[in-house]
């Protein structure tokens, strides 16, 4: 997966653009069809807002957060992501396996 993570009125260090990529990687472990993904981390005088863009096969997903705390902000981004990555795998999975089992019902 191809990251790329930028900042608006914030200093990019590396523990911001590892923690960044450590959280990820739990969104990642779930819906592996991911193909980018582009973070942006905004600070507006005390707000401090992530946002994401995830590019996967057939769907884009896009979440942001706000809090005081950049970490924090990140952690609750990063929570919005993985409830619609698993919510779009399961509705995916379920659309797959609905066409077999109609057809052994029908036969039945």
């Amino acid at each position: 997966m191809n990251l790329n993570i930028s900042g608006h009125h914030v200093d990019l260090t590396d523990s911001l653009r590892d923690f960044v990529t450590q959280k990820l990687s739990r969104v990642e472990r779930h819906f592996d069809h991911l193909i980018d993904a582009e973070v942006i981390l905004t600070v507006e005088k005390i707000r401090h807002k992530a946002e994401a863009t995830l590019h996967a096969s057939g769907k884009n997903l896009h979440a942001e957060a706000v809090a005081d705390d950049m970490y924090v902000a990140i952690d609750q981004l990063i929570d919005k992501l993985d409830r619609q990555t698993r919510r779009f795998k399961e509705r995916v999975t379920d659309h797959h396996r609905k066409g077999p089992q109609r057809i052994a019902e029908m036969l039945q």
